[in-house]
Order: structure tokens, then C-alpha cells, then sequence
């Protein structure tokens, strides 16, 4: 089984970038297979799949980690929710010890549609409506479907029947290359959501300097 968490500073000061950095290798110390072992957890590896770098040397605003292995899913749920790491800060003098991070599965992969020509079918038709007599007489029209999407398109701009055919595979191919942009946004922009659905407080696990 393989998994993913994002751990966020969110809007938090820079000692949250610290936080999420220091959080970030526990967790992978604690996966490591001493660590599951010993306490007869299912061996998993955690490894680093990208990560947006803080302020100051050695922060990180936020680190996206890949989880692999049977125990993959029993150790994520145990390292997400509102994480506190609880030290004095290493930056200012100030009374705050805890600094809060989220941490929050995510699923960096988007699914998307490939385009096969032969995954089209193309049907002539007649369209009504203004256009003269052999727009009328003739099917020179097409409708195209694209079958895995269900995705149709009628195009009947031009007076040969080969070129809609050509016009209409076109159509739906930029349709669903805009598709998987808008995909691909939306799953940026889910991520980017979990950066400010952080709640300091109640944290579901706290861990300290050892």
C-alpha cells in the first residue's frame, strides 16, 4: 500500500517551518524498521517527494511524503490530524512552546483521459437550421464521440464531409486536453486548501526534542 501526507506551517510564524521540518524527521525515524519492528508494527519505508523550503536554513513551509508498505495506512491515520511540536524556539525569545503543523493525506496523483483516434466515433448527420440547400440535401455534418468520456461534439462548418470529420476529432481532442488542465488545477488547488485548514490546538499528537 502506498501513501502520501502533506505536512503544512500553513500561515503559521516561521517557527512552524521549523516544526514541520523537525516533525518531518521523526516521522521518518519512527518508520523506520527498529522503529515498527520493535513495537510489532507491519515494516514501511517514508521517503521525501517534494518540499517547499522555509525562511530560515533547515525550515520547510511544507513536505509532501510518500508511505509504502502493509503499514502503510495505520501508521499515516497516527501521524495526521494537528501536529504539535513543543520546544522553545530557536529564533526569538518568546513564552510560546507550541508549534502547530497539519498534516492531512493527500493523493498527488490526477487522473487523467489519454486521446486515441480510434477511441472515436464518427457518424454522419444533417444539422437543420440556415445554411442552404446543401447543408439540407447532404449529411455532410459529423457527430464525433469520444466513447471512453461519453464526450460528443456535431460539427457541420464545412461543405465536405472529411473535413468536420477532421475538424470534429480536433474539437474533441483540445476538449479533453482542457480536461486534464482543469483536473490538474483542481488538485493543486485541493492541496493548496489543506495549508489553511490547519487548527492550533487539540493537537492528535504532540512530540518534543529528545
Amino acid at each position: 500500500m502506498t501513501l502520501h501526507l502533506l505536512l503544512s506551517a500553513g500561515r503559521g510564524p516561521l517557527e512552524c517551518a521549523w516544526a514541520v521540518a523537525e516533525l518531518t524527521r521523526r516521522l521518518e525515524s519512527s518508520a523506520t524498521a527498529d522503529g515498527p519492528a520493535a513495537r510489532g508494527r507491519p515494516e514501511i519505508t517514508v521517503a521525501r517527494v517534494e518540499s517547499v523550503p522555509g525562511d530560515r536554513p533547515g525550515t520547510l513551509r511544507s513536505v509532501l511524503v510518500r508511505i509504502d508498505g502493509p503499514g502503510a495506512a495505520a501508521f499515516a491515520a497516527s501521524w495526521s490530524g494537528t501536529l504539535c511540536w513543543r520546544a522553545a524556539s530557536p529564533y526569538r525569545k518568546v513564552g510560546r512552546k507550541n508549534w502547530y503543523v497539519i498534516s492531512q493525506p493527500v493523493d498527488p496523483e490526477v487522473a487523467t483521459t489519454a486521446f486515441t483516434e480510434t477511441d472515436v466515433d464518427l457518424v454522419p448527420c444533417r444539422t437543420g437550421g440556415p445554411g442552404g440547400q446543401h447543408r439540407n440535401k447532404a449529411s455532410t455534418a459529423v457527430r464525433a464521440t469520444h466513447r471512453p468520456t461519453g464526450l460528443t461534439v456535431v460539427v457541420d462548418t464545412e461543405r465536405q464531409l472529411s473535413q468536420n470529420r477532421r475538424l470534429a476529432v480536433e474539437l474533441l481532442r483540445s476538449k479533453i486536453a482542457d480536461g486534464n488542465q482543469s483536473a490538474a488545477q483542481a488538485a493543486v488547488t485541493a492541496r493548496w486548501q489543506v495549508h489553511d485548514d490547519l487548527v492550533r490546538g487539540n493537537p492528535t499528537r504532540i512530540e518534543r526534542p529528545t
